[in-house]
């Protein structure tokens, strides 16, 4: 059995970018702030090629963590077994130092859909969830970190607010928590709630990693605001003020700035993680 023991990833607590294969050699030029690099698994489950070789090569110089976007979570079906051997595979050459996915799901049947869908927090889903992870820390052999969602609806048959559900799913299965802080201000804009309640509801003890991204602003049919986690830009200065407020609760945490569409030259995203490494400077000992 996995020891489910609490315990966190050797991420440095300090800025890390998702890493963009157009980036390599500035990487290896000069990297600073940044400390550490993320990867997402589906795009490294091949075999060889020049991908896997700059990513081993990276990997010699800065801690790595593995974001997973596709094993449905939440999903009702049984996990791919084929996709968790994929990451498992991943993760034993790799060695990375954090691994995390999203609550979410994006399967129906035997289709994937191009996106990650909220879920009812009710018992049912407790435990589907649950078993899920189980199941993903045994065959993977490592603690997983799970990502609070971006939404854009709430469920009426929920019975868990969202942080006492992330907070019971780490309980059940000893994995850890990705605080995602644009996805709080994401979710709060748009069902109306206060992000800061949020934070201050949330198991900040069980945090491994924070994550930071841009989002887009647009309105709904009623004219109301709707933001868009759609990580093209960079990161909303009620953002940046809201990590502040985290930080001052969580204590350091490792900080990966997201950047996935319209992606910026180097400098640009190293801007951004200099930022956060500045809010990281602020926090008392």
């Amino acid at each position: 059995m996995l020891d489910n023991s609490p315990k966190f990833p050797a991420l440095p607590a300090a800025p890390g970018v998702g890493y963009k294969p157009q980036h390599f050699s500035d990487i290896l030029n000069d990297a600073a702030p940044v400390e550490w690099l993320e990867i997402h698994a589906e795009n490294y489950m091949g075999d060889g090629g020049r991908p896997i070789a700059q990513l081993r090569h990276l990997s010699e110089q800065f801690a790595i963590s593995v974001h997973g976007v596709g094993l449905s979570i939440g999903g009702e079906t049984e996990l791919d077994a084929d996709h968790l051997a994929r990451l498992k595979h991943i993760c034993n050459w790799l060695q990375p130092e954090s691994f995390s996915e999203h609550l979410a799901w994006s399967t129906h049947d035997s289709h994937f859909l191009n996106d990650l869908l909220p879920l009812p927090y009710t018992k049912a889903t407790l435990s589907r969830v649950a078993d899920h992870i189980d199941q993903v820390q045994e065959v993977v052999g490592r603690q997983m970190l799970l990502e609070n969602p971006s939404s854009y609806l709430a469920f009426d048959e929920s019975t868990y607010a969202e942080t006492e559900f992330l907070d019971e799913v780490a309980k059940r299965t000893g994995c850890g928590l990705l605080l995602d802080v644009n996805n709080v201000f994401v979710s709060a804009t748009n069902l109306q709630i206060d992000p800061y309640a949020y934070i201050d509801a949330f198991p900040l003890a069980r945090v491994g990693e924070i994550h930071l991204g841009g989002h887009d602003e647009e309105t709904d049919d009623h004219g109301a605001p709707l933001l868009i986690d759609s990580h093209g830009r960079e990161v909303a200065d009620p953002v940046w003020t809201l990590l502040d407020y985290t930080l001052e609760r969580s204590g350091v945490r490792p900080i990966l700035i997201e950047w996935d569409a319209n992606i910026p030259e180097w400098a640009e995203l190293a801007a951004e993680a200099e930022r956060a490494a500045n809010a990281l400077q602020k926090v008392p000992a």
